[in-house]
């Protein structure tokens, strides 16, 4: 089907319709109004407080423009400025007023054929709305928006938990860096508990390898034993490490195990939330029984995209997740196409580790992968592949 998405939105403004432009703040918010014809209503911006009674105050001059003026239909522009807009957004969708949103790169740079004066960033809102260049925000609800905002805490929860194991990594770089030579991972589980009672290198040699052996004993660990304790116990023996400020060294390393403990129980907990939200979604079923899509994805993908069935199009999820293919060419050159990036980098990530899975384990999607690879026509690398198929 051919369609312009900004003639629809475009036809959706008529003369009946009210347009808000909203320059958003922090504390208080700037509000100008206008018609299909940019003709605006008031001499000057209305400032309503980010409060209950300013949400009220700026629905009651709403509602006076419309009855005084015979508009129908209310749609607010806004710049999605970090976290402000979201308690406006909500409350102008549970009011019947369509909030949207327009690019703040589009606002700076019109803004500029006038006199770059920002107290005219809602009349300049207001024009990009009416000329159909914003987007409809999604603000889910129910288990879509429980779902969004735990897999968020996940989200942050995962990097917290980097940064820690790479000051673990740090710190046994610069105290022990034998370490790395007994084990792979910073995080090992016999490891970690080694380094629980003795962190430094001449404490482990003092406890010997009976010692730390007894520590996996008493903590029933049966992955370890004396076949790994005698190796880390010699490391300790020829370590480099530094031996200044051993008390010091001692408790940082104390605090960064503590943290490591916190951020992956907290892990756990939420990955436990998230599965007990997802048997609430009818269609998880039917994503979890394609081989090589796990919970993980599942839950990535409903967190960023919200219910599916607002969608009337794929390549709008495509679009979405900033994977749309767009040209590089200028008059007579022709340069290679890519994708736009311009969408949501969390659902973009999630597509695409979805994608290395399904080529790894998934029949269908492996022959996919092949046939561009190997296709007479325009063959494609193997990344641009893995793209093509996320």
């Amino acid at each position: 089907m051919n369609y312009n998405i900004q003639n629809a939105k475009i036809a959706s403004i008529t003369e009946k319709t009210l347009i808000v432009g909203i320059d958003v703040g922090s504390e208080t918010h700037y509000a100008r109004a206008f018609d299909w014809r940019n003709y605006e209503f008031t001499k000057k911006p209305l400032a309503f407080s980010n409060t209950e009674a300013g949400f009220l105050t700026f629905k009651a001059w709403v509602e006076d423009l419309q009855e005084k003026y015979g508009k129908t239909a209310v749609i607010a522009g806004m710049e999605p400025t970090g976290h402000y807009w979201f308690a406006l957004g909500k409350f102008l969708q549970d009011n019947g007023m369509k909030p949207v949103h327009v690019n703040p790169h589009h606002v700076h740079k019109s803004k500029e054929l006038d006199d770059n004066n920002p107290s005219k960033d809602p009349k300049t809102i207001a024009a990009l709305v009416n000329e159909g260049r914003f987007n409809y925000p999604y603000i889910p609800t129910g288990v879509y928006a429980e779902i969004r905002s735990l897999y968020g805490l996940q989200v942050m929860t995962q990097e917290a938990l980097i940064r820690v194991k790479n000051r673990i990594a740090r710190w046994l770089s610069i105290y022990f860096p034998e370490y790395k030579d007994v084990y792979r991972s910073c995080d090992a589980i016999s490891g970690v508990m080694v380094l629980k009672v003795c962190p430094l290198p001449a404490d482990i040699v003092m406890l010997g390898a009976d010692g730390v052996n007894k520590i996996w004993r008493d903590a029933k660990l049966r992955a370890a034993g004396m076949k790994r304790a005698r190796p880390l116990v010699e490391a300790a023996k020829h370590s480099v490490g530094s031996t200044e400020s051993p008390e010091a060294a001692k408790y940082e390393m104390e605090l960064l195990l503590g943290d490591y403990e916190v951020y992956t129980k907290r892990l756990e907990e939420l990955t436990e939330k998230i599965e007990v939200k997802l048997e609430e979604i009818p269609y998880v079923d039917k994503l979890l029984e394609i081989k090589g899509v796990g919970k993980k994805t599942v839950s990535g993908l409903i967190a960023e995209i919200g219910d599916i069935s607002r969608f009337d199009n794929p390549k709008q999820i495509q679009k979405l997740a900033g994977y749309a293919i767009v040209a590089c060419s200028s008059g007579k050159h022709k340069g290679e196409s890519h994708i736009s990036y311009r969408g949501r980098k969390r659902l973009r990530y999630v597509l695409y580790e979805a994608a290395i899975s399904l080529i790894g384990q998934n029949a269908e999607f492996k022959e996919i992968h092949r046939d561009y690879l190997t296709r007479q026509n325009n063959p494609l690398k193997k990344m641009e592949s893995v793209i093509a198929v996320a």
